[in-house]
């Protein structure tokens, strides 16, 4: 799945096209060392694929990456992140 970033300003998102619809986790910056991710949204016509799932790990990666943490204020990022205790080093409560 390929997944694009986007960053304008202090916004961004991860996106990717499946099916000919789009689904995408949007943040904002609030430091060059912090992100808080605001949405998760995925068509119903996506739902059930692993596409939210993909988002969320991608976005993991990218803080590690980049050496940054996020705070998960999206309901679906915050409960991807209680769920995998592995990505604890880069989740801020």
């Amino acid at each position: 799945m390929d997944i694009v970033n986007e960053e304008t300003g202090s916004h961004g998102r991860y996106s990717t096209q499946l099916d000919g619809h789009t689904a995408e986790m949007t943040y904002s910056r609030s430091s060059p060392h912090l992100i808080i991710i605001d949405h998760t949204g995925v068509p119903d016509a996506l739902r059930g694929k692993g596409v939210g799932q993909a988002l969320a790990a991608h976005a993991i990666g990218e803080a590690r990456n980049g050496g940054w943490k996020i705070i998960p204020l999206c309901p679906f990022m915050r409960a991807q992140a209680q769920r995998h205790a592995d990505w604890q080093d880069v989740i801020q409560a």
